[in-house]
C-alpha cells in the first residue's frame, strides 16, 4: 500500500468523506499577508485564525486537504498535550505548567465549539475512557481524577473499577479498571478537515491542492516557490509536521516520522456494538506501543496503534494489527475486515508539541511534533500562531516556544533506526515487568 500517492489513502475516512473535492493547483503568481504550508488541522485552522483577524492567506498543500494525519488518525479527541508537563517547569516556571494544563483541556473545547458555530458534520460523540493495563495504572487514574477535581475540570469523570469494566465500558477481559471522562470524546477526522477548509474559504483564504513546494527563500517578504508559480508573503507558516521532509532540515531534524495504523471492521449490528463498547466511547489503554479504538458513526471497529519508529510499514496492514485487535476481543474472530491504513505522525523527543519561529527568520513559524495527540492540540497551536501573528505577541505563543528541543541524532539516515532501538527496550522493560 503506497501511502505517498497524491490522493488520499483507501481508508474508512476516505469512503464515507462528506464534502471532498478538487482544489486547483497553483498556477500563477500571487502575493498574500501569509503563506501557509500544509493542509492539515495546523494549516487549515492557522488559517481560518489569520483570515477572522483581517489577513489575507494563500494555503499550498502537496497532495489533497487531510491527506495526512489529520485525515487518517484515530479520531480520538482527548484532553491533554498528550503527557505529563510538569517535567517544564524549569523552563516555563509553575504559571507556565498551568497555563499547558489549561491549554491541554481548552483545547478540545475550541474543536467543539468550531463544529458547533460551523455546523460540521464530523459525527462528534462525547465520552471517553482511559484504560489500565496493571493495578498500578489504575491506582494512578485514582490520582489523575481527584487531580481533575481539585482543578475545577467543568465534565463528569467516573473511576471504573475491573469487575466493573465489561458491563459499564469495554467488553473485554484485559483491563484492570479505567476513568471515563465524558469532556472527550471522538469524530470522523477527515470531515472535520474537510468542513473546517470550507469555513476557512468562507473567509477569503485561497487554497491550492497539489502545490508542493519547491524552494523557499527567505527574505522581509518570503516566496514560496511552486512548480506552477510563486507566492510572495510577509510571513510564512511551515504546517507539514511528519511531511516537512527536507524543506526545511532546521525543522525537520526535530520530528521523526512514525507509522501508526488502523483497521476498521465490517458494520456490526446494532446488539454487537452496544455489547462490545455499551455507552459508545473512545478508548485508549497504557501501553508503550498503545491499542486506541472506537465505533464509528456506522458500528465499525475502528482498531489502531502499532507505532513504527524503523521508518518500514508491515505489507499486510490487516495481518499486523487484527491479532492484536484480537487479544481484546476474541469475539471478533469471525468479523470481516473492511479497511486498512496506515500513515505517518510527527514524533518529538520530549513528546511535546514544537510552536516557534524559525531562528534567523522571524517571520518565518512553525508547529509540529504532536506526538500523537494532534487533533485538539493543532487547534490550539493554530490560535497561538494566529495571536502571534497578528499581534505580534501572544503569551500562549511564548510558553509553548519556550519548552526546548533537540534534535534526533543520526542524521536522516539513523535517527528512525535509533529510536526504534530505544522503543524496543521501553517495550521489553514494559513486558518483563
Amino acid at each position: 500500500m503506497n501511502q505517498y500517492t497524491k490522493e488520499h489513502t483507501h481508508s474508512y475516512y476516505a469512503a464515507s468523506a462528506k464534502g471532498m473535492r478538487q482544489r486547483p493547483a497553483l498556477a500563477s503568481d500571487l502575493m498574500a499577508d501569509v503563506c501557509v504550508v500544509g493542509a492539515g488541522f495546523t494549516g487549515i485552522n492557522t488559517a481560518i485564525e489569520l483570515a477572522q483577524r483581517g489577513l489575507s492567506v494563500v494555503l499550498l498543500e502537496a497532495r489533497r486537504i487531510g491527506w495526512g494525519a489529520s485525515g487518517r488518525n484515530g479520531g480520538q479527541l482527548i484532553r491533554g498535550i498528550g503527557h505529563d508537563v510538569s517535567g517544564f517547569a524549569r523552563h516555563i516556571g509553575a504559571d507556565g505548567v498551568q497555563y499547558l494544563e489549561y491549554a491541554g483541556t481548552e483545547s478540545v473545547q475550541v474543536v467543539g465549539n468550531r463544529i458547533r458555530e460551523h455546523g460540521i458534520d464530523c459525527d462528534l460523540s462525547w465520552g471517553f475512557c482511559e484504560l489500565a493495563n496493571t493495578p498500578a495504572q489504575f491506582k494512578a487514574f485514582k490520582a489523575e481524577q481527584a487531580q481533575l477535581i481539585e482543578s475545577g475540570y467543568a465534565f463528569e469523570t467516573r473511576l471504573v473499577a475491573p469487575e466493573q469494566i465489561r458491563e459499564q465500558v469495554v467488553n473485554s477481559g484485559v483491563y484492570a479498571g479505567g476513568l471515563v471522562d465524558m469532556g472527550s470524546g471522538h469524530l470522523h477526522p477527515l470531515n472535520l478537515v474537510l468542513g473546517e477548509a470550507q469555513v476557512a474559504e468562507s473567509l477569503g483564504v485561497r487554497i491550492f491542492e497539489q502545490s508542493p513546494v519547491l524552494e523557499l527563500i527567505h527574505g522581509s517578504t518570503v516566496q514560496v516557490r511552486c512548480a506552477g508559480g510563486t507566492v510572495s508573503a510577509g510571513t510564512l507558516v511551515l504546517a507539514c509536521n511528519a511531511h516537512l521532509e527536507e524543506l526545511e532540515p532546521k525543522l525537520s531534524g526535530k520530528v521523526l516520522p512514525a507509522g501508526s495504523y488502523i483497521i476498521a471492521t465490517e458494520p456490526l449490528s446494532e446488539e454487537a456494538a452496544a455489547k462490545l463498547i455499551p455507552h459508545n466511547v473512545a478508548l485508549c489503554d497504557q501501553k508503550v506501543g498503545l491499542d486506541y479504538y472506537r465505533l464509528s458513526a456506522d458500528r465499525r471497529l475502528l482498531f489502531g496503534g502499532a507505532c513504527h519508529y524503523s521508518g518500514r510499514d508491515p505489507s499486510d496492514i490487516s495481518a499486523y494489527m487484527r491479532p492484536q485487535m484480537l487479544k481484546v476481543f476474541p469475539q471478533l474472530a469471525d468479523v470481516r475486515i473492511d479497511y486498512q491504513w496506515g500513515g505517518k505522525i510527527g514524533i518529538s523527543a520530549n513528546r511535546f508539541p514544537q510552536v516557534g519561529r524559525l531562528g534567523q527568520h522571524p517571520n518565518v513559524f512553525y508547529a509540529q511534533g504532536y506526538s500523537g495527540h494532534g487533533l485538539n492540540v493543532t487547534h490550539w497551536c493554530a490560535k497561538l500562531l494566529g495571536e502571534a501573528i497578528h499581534a505580534g505577541h501572544s503569551k500562549g505563543f511564548d510558553v509553548f516556544s519556550a519548552v526546548p528541543h533537540m534534535t534526533f541524532p543520526g542524521g536522516r539516515a539513523l535517527r528512525s533506526p535509533l529510536l526504534a532501538l530505544g522503543m524496543f527496550w521501553y517495550r521489553m522493560r514494559e513486558v518483563l515487568g
